[in-house]
This record gives structure tokens, sequence and C-alpha cells, in this order.
């Protein structure tokens, strides 16, 4: 690096706009990805459905395979790439970045909580068919129930906000018993018989997510997909993080997506206020200052993911020698990058209307989608809560107790 005598820094080596690290091939292909996406994403938003064709290519490119080991058949990456890559696709597709997110919840699980032999074999099948993951194992409803019948499990029930379901090869499911509501884990096909996926997600924003019901009629079980009951040590409490590491980068990139288009907008269409005195609506001070105050903010919540993604990263490391201490540090890095994230989003979303005028506000140009996915997806995790946890933390030194979002 060449600095000047007074020590100023030349502005070309300052770091580019949310820059994508191109030297890791995952990640560029991950930005070719995104640029395909970015093609009909304003459409495919607003019809809903399904994201055949984006998840086609997450398939083909082998991206799906990128956090299941090599000796599995995986490109055994760091979790913190798999996030980095849910950023860029939330730059212009909130939907498909959080499904590519929840794929892994399944094959994490299997990947951390092993090594059972169902697990190996598992990420040995998804590997080599490149299989898509989605998950009916929503915490909160007690919808869905399993009679024991002759060794096997009968499911009868449903579960509601079944993200990426209906575009899955293979689905992780919970349920309860029918007499002892102990909930239990099983890998399944999406097709097995019995499934009906409603895909009757209406949601205002990630409109092609899925995230609506699905129904299990006298649907079969084998004693041998039955996933073993784990203990409950700090390397099998980390799915609630890994969970929650989602949401986050979802906001982050949806923040930096949103921001991006909204600079190109105003640069190119916006027009000056007739009481502004300039010729060009970004030289009028006021918009220098907002768009200032949007950069600033979007910049603080990716450092913080960035240090959290760094904290994930050093916890799945660890492995079997991770403490309950690691963890909870880690708790505190996710929830604090989690709620700062939520925040930058749903402020940077509606405020790029305001630097880029009454024109950008129609629905062929699809601003509006930013900020009606981060205002959706934030709503499943109220910052509040972890605020809360960070705040006892910091009075106290006590870590939160493990749970499902924290």
């Amino acid at each position: 690096m060449t600095i000047k005598p007074n020590g100023f820094e030349p502005p070309h080596l300052l770091p580019a706009l949310f820059e994508t690290d191109k030297t890791n091939p995952h990640l560029a292909k991950a930005a070719e990805l995104r640029e395909i996406f970015a093609r009909d994403a304003i459409e495919r938003d607003q019809l809903g459905g399904r994201p055949d064709e984006q998840i086609g290519l997450l398939k083909e490119t082998g991206l799906v395979n990128l956090l299941i080991p090599k000796e599995f058949g995986g490109a055994g990456e760091r979790y913190s790439t798999a996030m980095r890559i849910v950023r860029e696709f939330a730059k212009v597709d909130g939907s498909v970045a959080h499904l590519y997110g929840y794929h892994f919840s399944p094959l994490q699980n299997a990947v951390n909580t092993g090594p059972d032999e169902r697990s190996r074999d598992i990420l040995r099948r998804s590997a080599a068919g490149r299989w898509f993951w989605g998950n009916t194992t929503n915490s909160f409803s007690k919808s869905l129930f399993g009679r024991r019948d002759q060794g096997r499990v009968i499911l009868n029930g449903f579960r509601p906000f079944a993200s990426g379901s209906h575009v899955a090869d293979y689905l992780m499911v919970a349920w309860e018993d029918e007499e002892t509501n102990q909930r239990s884990f099983a890998y399944i096909p999406a097709n097995r018989e019995g499934i009906t996926i409603a895909e009757d997600w209406d949601g205002i924003g990630q409109r092609q997510t899925g995230s609506g019901r699905v129904f299990y009629k006298d649907v079969v079980i084998d004693a041998g997909e039955i996933l073993p009951e784990r203990p409950h040590d700090p390397i099998t409490l980390l799915a609630p993080l890994q969970q929650q590491s989602v949401l986050l980068n979802v906001f982050v990139g949806t923040a930096q997506g949103a921001l991006i288009a909204a600079r190109d907008y105003t640069v190119t269409q916006s027009r000056p206020w007739i009481y502004s005195g300039v010729e060009r609506h970004s030289d009028d001070p006021w918009i220098k200052r907002q768009y200032g105050e949007l950069w600033i903010k979007v910049q603080a919540a990716t450092a913080l993911a960035d240090r959290a993604l760094a904290a994930l990263d050093a916890v799945y490391a660890k492995g079997p020698y991770l403490t309950a201490d690691d963890r909870g540090e880690a708790a505190i890095a996710v929830a604090s990058a989690n709620v700062l994230a939520g925040r930058v989003a749903l402020d940077v979303t509606s405020e790029i209307f305001e630097v880029m005028g009454a024109r950008s506000a129609v629905r062929p140009l699809g601003f509006d989608r930013f900020w009606r996915n981060a205002r959706i997806h934030t709503l499943h995790n109220p910052a509040e809560y972890k605020t809360r946890n960070v705040g006892t933390w910091f009075l106290t030194g006590e870590f939160p107790e493990p749970g499902i979002f924290q």
C-alpha cells in the first residue's frame, strides 16, 4: 500500500461498496448468480410462487453442497462463506437468500451432531444428489403428532412456516408424540406419500420462500429415519445461532442491495427539488447528508455481522471441544449483530424513497420489495428480547440460556 507523505490514503485504495471477495471461487460464483437472479427479481417477487429456475442453478453450480465436508463429497467450506453468499443473494432477492441459508439447517445438524451412520449416509446422498433441503420443524406450532405403530411412526397434522418445502428434495420434519408429547426429528423425502405442500404463503414479503403450511396424512416414518436423541452439549445447541445468522445476513444483504439500488437511481434518474438551488439531485446537500448517514449505518451493520460470522466459524472449528462459555460468547455476538442488522435494514429500505423522490415509488421499479422483505422477516425475530439478553450479559456476565431463538 502506498501512503502519501501527509498520511492520506488515496480514495481508490478505500474499500469498494460492499465488494464481493471474488478470490473465493464460491463467492465469485454467487456474484454471477446474483446478477442472473436480479434480471427478473422484481417480477418474481410480485408473482410469488416457486423460484424453480434459481434453485436449479444453485444445484447446477454445486453451491448446495458448500458446507458438506469433503469426506462426504461436499466443498467443506467455512460456515461464514455460506452466510456471505446469503448476503450476495439478498442484495437482489431476499427469498432466494432466505431459502439458501435455511437449506443448510438440516445439513449442519447432520455435520455437527454426528457421527452416527444415519448422518453420514444423509450427507453422502445429499452431496451426490445435490439435494435442496426444506424443513417442517416449526417449534411454536404443536400441530403435528406421531403415533407409534409396530416400530414405525405415523404422522398426522401440519406445520406452518415451512420455508423451502415447496422446492425441496428432502425435508427435516419434527413432531410430538401423541401420548408423551416428546419431540422427535427425521429426514424424509419431500415426495413421501401423504405429504401435501399447500403452497399457501401469501406474506407481504419474502414472496417466494414457500413459508406456508405442509400437511401430513398418515405419513409413515420408518424407525431407521428417526434421528437419535442428541445430548444437550454446546455443539448440539448451535442450531439456534445458525438460524439467527441466516436472518441477520438476509437483513444485511437487503440493506446493502437497497442502498446500492437507490444510489444508482438517484444518480441517474432523480430530479432535484424545485427549491434546492442545484441542477443535479445528487448535488443537494440534503441528499448527500442522508446518503452519508445511510452508508454509515449499513457499514456498521456489516462490520458487526462480520464479527458474528468470525465468532461462529470459531465455535464450529472447536467441535466437541466447544464449551458453554464459547457458545455463550458466540450467542452474544450473533444477537448484537441481529439487532443492529434488523434496525438498519428497516431504516434503509424505508428512507431510500425520501432521497430517490416520488417517481421511485411505483410498482414496476420494485424498490418496495426491499422494505417488505425486511419488514416481514424481522417480525419473526423480535429485537427486544435479544437486546435484553445482551444487556443482561453486559450487566451481569450471564449468557442467554440456550433456546429456540437464542
